[in-house]
């Protein structure tokens, strides 16, 4: 654990610890760079106590808490925090970067994946998102998922720009990916329509059914980091339904239907679809 941890912090102090605008912890970073870890710890921790959630330092702070804590548990609470409480903040997408490079050098790669694929539908464009995109490919293809492993390499060597250090990453994993793009999932070679007509029903599986974007989230990525091809339908009584495969036969969804009960638990049931 202890090798994990300092591995962390050293994931963590990168990229925005100097960026920090505030003088008081502007000072902190300097003293942990220092050496003097313990000091600068407890000058972000008084700064939290006399600070209000609604000063605009307050996210700053705890994004830097969450960078040089001690302990694996602060932590992920700190940069959370800043996610959930403050993601209008400008280190919301940041925070989230470093909580998947925290949960990768842990050895969780399906956290990792996770807190990638919601920064890239939460904060599309941020800045971060190359980098993150890199975490998310080595947490897919220690997952193996080579598939979507290549695609977020690709994503991220898209964004490399012209950080050369950066791109001597990404040239170590491209071997790994064939040169073509991947095949879209859910396409197939067309057809004459006259000869083969669109079936008029097909079967998916649900999983879930709620209200909550947020569990909405976390059961897209579970889902995908275990391959399953699912999607989310909303109903007009606001309900956000989260579905799986689009299958020719009632029989093919209830073969996925007993694979999702056993992987994810619950009630999966089979829905038909026009």
């Amino acid at each position: 654990m202890k090798t994990l941890t300092l591995l962390a912090a050293t994931l963590l102090l990168t990229a925005r610890l100097p960026a920090q605008s505030d003088r008081r912890l502007l000072g902190a970073v300097q003293l942990y760079q220092a050496g003097r870890q313990d000091s600068a710890r407890a000058v972000v921790r008084q700064l939290l106590q006399v600070l209000a959630p609604t000063d605009s330092v307050y996210p700053q702070a705890l994004y830097t808490a969450g960078l040089i804590a001690i302990d694996p548990q602060a932590v992920q609470t700190n940069l959370q925090r800043v996610v959930i409480e403050f993601g209008q903040s400008p280190w919301a997408d940041d925070a989230l970067l470093r909580l998947a490079q925290f949960y990768w050098a842990q050895g969780d790669p399906a956290a990792a994946v996770q807190s990638v694929e919601r920064l890239r539908r939460d904060y599309p464009n941020s800045p971060v998102e190359p980098r993150a995109d890199l975490v998310a490919a080595q947490a897919y293809f220690n997952l193996k998922d080579e598939a979507s492993g290549c695609a977020r390499l690709r994503d991220a060597v898209a964004g490399a720009g012209d950080d050369v250090e950066f791109k001597n990453q990404l040239t170590f994993y491209l071997p790994r990916c064939p040169t073509a793009p991947p095949a879209v999932t859910g396409t197939s070679t067309p057809t004459d329509s006259a000869t083969t007509p669109p079936a008029a029903t097909s079967y998916a599986v649900q999983v879930l059914a709620v209200k909550s974007a947020t569990q909405v989230d976390d059961m897209l990525t579970r889902l995908k980091v275990m391959g399953f091809d699912a999607r989310v339908v909303r109903d007009t009584s606001g309900f956000f339904k989260v579905r799986v495969g689009r299958y020719a036969t009632r029989d093919e969804a209830v073969r996925a239907q007993a694979r999702l009960k056993t992987r994810i638990g619950g009630q999966p049931f089979v829905v038909e679809e026009p």
